[in-house]
């Protein structure tokens, strides 16, 4: 068996606390645990001996799915990582060619990152069914049994109620409330849960005659992208120009609609997709007025809001309300208006507005960086650099850099001269000058960058020499 964690996004929905480079599923969502944290976990336990756990996620979030892998002790046997996102047809045509090549037979299990579900006893169960399913040549999806007439999913209409194993008469879009208590009165609906399980050639099969343009455009690009230095058998880099031209297609419409050989099976677990603050809100401990807030908040004569912050917020006599609050921006808004949260960020993108990408605090793959003041001529960051970790080789066109040394140490090439620093201490890159920061320590290193000049974004980077192959 194969666990195949589908691991993109775009950082939309849930926006300020996520971004395109920080998608829900990395996001410190419920206490100090991710989404994605949450799923390796889960399916951890599943994983038997030679199976096998695959991710697949953007090139930018590779570190970020690594570091928490390490720091659960989960070895990812497989990383694909895409350099544009192409929606999941694409993504689980390229997971089922990875597999073919070692094992045609072998059984993929393709799940989201970004879900919550309880009651892992019954989860296994339906894994485990769906695999026994699936080897007798079925696509089978998991079809959640619907506790409400939620207008935020889309529903599987199956024809037999009473089946263990449903046959699929069709998949409807998110409907209306109306259409929606429809469903759930009428029976034989189920919450779609983007949850599937097949055989790597039967998949492959199937995309060959349905989605014969996609199915081909994938082959190349696979072939392409494994003649790439980086990419081995256990980590494969999609090739960028290739990238673009995969269709953008869900796998509902690109497949799942038109194959005779899907099936779906119930599952009785609780399912949570956390598609938006309201969902998440589910997951969150509230007081006796049920408002779903962080500790640090006070809500005095206010019922039913949902506020997370990273600082002190108070309210007095609020209802029904939704409030984030990031360090660089503040959302407020009535309950059941947040699915226009993509609105909003729509409209911040056609501005060019860097709040769309990126939190005040970025992580790279050697440590992070917060930007602790800015204005359009100078930028002051804290950096952390981990330990035995190095900055790219580099040089910017547009700015000087000052570097003061807080905690740890640091080594500082600059040009072809290297320098030693310790706390206190502090040194200048020019312009134009070629440098590398390296923490030759055993504890994180800490430094205070000052950057002044006409021009501060962060394209404006040169790379020589880069451990991480950006």
């Amino acid at each position: 068996m194969v666990i195949s964690i589908l691991c993109g996004g775009s950082g939309t929905r849930l926006w300020p606390i996520s971004r395109k480079l920080m998608p829900k599923q990395f996001a410190k969502l419920i206490g100090q645990d991710s989404l994605f944290k949450m799923t390796l976990q889960r399916n951890q336990k599943l994983l038997q001996a030679n199976d096998i756990l695959q991710v697949i996620t953007n090139e930018q979030h590779y570190f970020l799915a690594l570091d928490i892998a390490q720091s659960l002790d989960i070895k990812v046997d497989s990383f694909i990582l895409e350099s544009l996102p192409k929606n999941t047809a694409a993504a689980l045509t390229i997971s089922a060619l990875v597999v073919a090549k070692h094992n045609p037979n072998e059984v993929i299990v393709t799940l989201p990152s970004d879900h919550i579900i309880h009651n892992d006893n019954a989860y296994k169960e339906c894994i485990f069914t769906a695999c026994e399913v699936a080897r007798k040549g079925n696509i089978v999806t998991f079809g959640i049994v619907p506790d409400s007439p939620h207008t935020g999913y889309g529903y599987i209409q199956v024809a037999e109620r009473e089946a263990t194993i449903h046959k699929v008469v069709a998949f409807h879009e998110k409907p209306d409330v109306t259409q929606a208590q429809k469903y759930v009165e009428h029976g034989g609906y189920y919450w779609n849960s983007g949850m599937f399980c097949y055989q790597a050639n039967v998949l492959l099969d199937e995309m060959q005659h349905y989605a014969p343009d996609i199915y081909q455009a994938c082959c190349t690009l696979l072939e392409s992208s494994c003649n790439l230095q980086d990419s081995t058998d256990s980590f494969i880099r999609l090739e960028r120009q290739l990238s673009m031209q995969l269709p953008d297609k869900s796998i509902d419409y690109a497949l799942m609609e038109k194959t005779k050989k899907l099936r779906m099976i119930p599952a009785y677990f609780t399912w949570n997709d956390v598609g938006s603050f309201e969902s998440l809100s589910i997951e969150l401990p509230k007081d006796s007025n049920n408002n779903a807030m962080n500790a640090t908040c006070i809500a005095m004569h206010s019922h039913n809001n949902i506020i997370m912050a990273d600082k002190m917020v108070a309210t007095l006599g609020l209802d029904d309300c939704v409030i984030i609050d990031t360090q660089d921006a503040l959302l407020v808004a009535k309950k059941g208006y947040t699915q226009d949260i993509k609105k909003i960020v729509a409209s911040l993108e056609a501005q060019q507005s860097p709040l769309t990408e990126i939190h005040n605090q970025a992580f790279r793959p050697w440590g992070s960086y917060t930007i602790l003041q800015e204005s359009p001529t100078y930028k002051l960051k804290s950096i952390i650099v981990k330990p035995k970790h190095r900055l790219s080789l580099q040089k910017h066109y547009h700015r000087n850099e000052h570097w003061i040394i807080v905690s740890g140490s640091a080594l500082v090439q600059i040009e072809d001269k290297e320098i030693f620093l310790a706390p206190n201490q502090s040194t200048y890159i020019p312009m134009g000058h070629i440098h590398r920061l390296t923490n030759p320590g055993t504890i994180d290193l800490v430094i205070i960058e000052v950057q002044v000049g006409e021009y501060l974004g962060e394209d404006d980077i040169v790379r020589f020499d880069d451990d991480y192959m950006r």
